[in-house]
This record gives C-alpha cells, structure tokens and sequence, in this order.
C-alpha cells in the first residue's frame, strides 16, 4: 500500500494518556491518514462516532469508567450503536495471553502491544484493509470471525470438537 492510500481514512482514537495518544496521531500522519479525532473516555467516544463517522478505532485496553474493552462489546452489541462493524484495534501495554484472549473475544479486529511500533500499526492497518474478517453472529458473540486461518483439511459443517453431529444429540 503506498502512503495516499490512507489519506481518506478517518480514525479516531480512543486513549486516556495524552502522549500515547500523540505518538498514535503523529504515527498516523506519517502514514499520510489526514482525519484523526481523539478523545480521552468511552462514552465520549461513542458519541463522536455518530457525528465523525470514523473509518477504524485505536481504542486503549485501560480507559477510565468504561474499559477498552466495555467499549469494544458496546460497539458491537448496543442497540444504539452508531456502527456495529468499525474495525477496532485494541492498544494495550497488557500482552499476556489472557487479556488479548479476552479482547478478541470482546469483538475487537486486531491487538497492538505498546510500546507501539509503527510497522506493527501499519501492519494492523493494512491487514483491517486488504483482509478483512467477516463478521460473525452466535448467542454469546458478535464481532469479526475470530479463526485466522481457513482448515483446508475441513469438509462439513461443524468446526469445533464439541458441535454435534447433524441428526445426533
């Protein structure tokens, strides 16, 4: 992707330190997005989408109130929600696996560990661009498929150990 390709993105970002929310913005313009919005809380950030209409969401994972993950579940399941579909990428300085785990599983698209580097933001942006997940609806989840990677040895209808089997049960 050249650097114009960003130019008519929109992101808003979604982080309560100031400087981490500098760097993401200065990462960003160098990357040639023009249209970023920041905001500092969740709920703030809720109702700029309905006016700002962003295109992706940095969102942090430790936000005030609402987390960023609060945040994320909202998006995606509120029935007010101004765009259930915003890709979102979750920033975070918490890498273990149980917190990214959770993220995914709260709907987010892609997880970013700070320090940030710009490559992996870039990275992140290019793959929310070029490959996206579709989204998926199950009782206790909506937001992008969580499965990275299509199993070609796969044929039928069930994907997990536990599904059972059509006409069984």
């Amino acid at each position: 992707m050249s650097q114009g390709s960003f130019e008519r993105i929109r992101v808003l970002i979604v982080e309560d330190n100031a400087h981490m929310s500098s760097i993401l913005r200065t990462i960003l313009q160098g990357f040639g997005v023009r249209s970023v919005i920041e905001t500092r809380d969740a709920a703030d950030a809720f109702e700029l989408m309905r006016n700002a209409n962003p295109d992706l969401a940095l969102v942090d994972y430790m936000l005030g109130d609402v987390d960023g993950l609060e945040f994320t579940r909202l998006i995606r399941t509120a029935s007010d929600s101004p765009n259930k579909y915003l890709p979102i990428v979750m920033v975070s300085g918490h890498t273990d696996r149980s917190k990214v785990f959770e993220a995914i599983n709260a709907g987010v698209n892609e997880y970013l560990a700070k320090p940030v580097r710009p490559v992996d933001l870039y990275n992140r942006l290019v793959t929310l661009i070029e490959k996206p997940r579709r989204f998926v609806k199950t009782p206790g989840y909506f937001g992008p498929d969580r499965r990275r990677r299509q199993d070609p040895r796969y044929a039928g209808p069930f994907r997990r150990h536990g599904d059972k089997e059509e006409g069984k049960g």
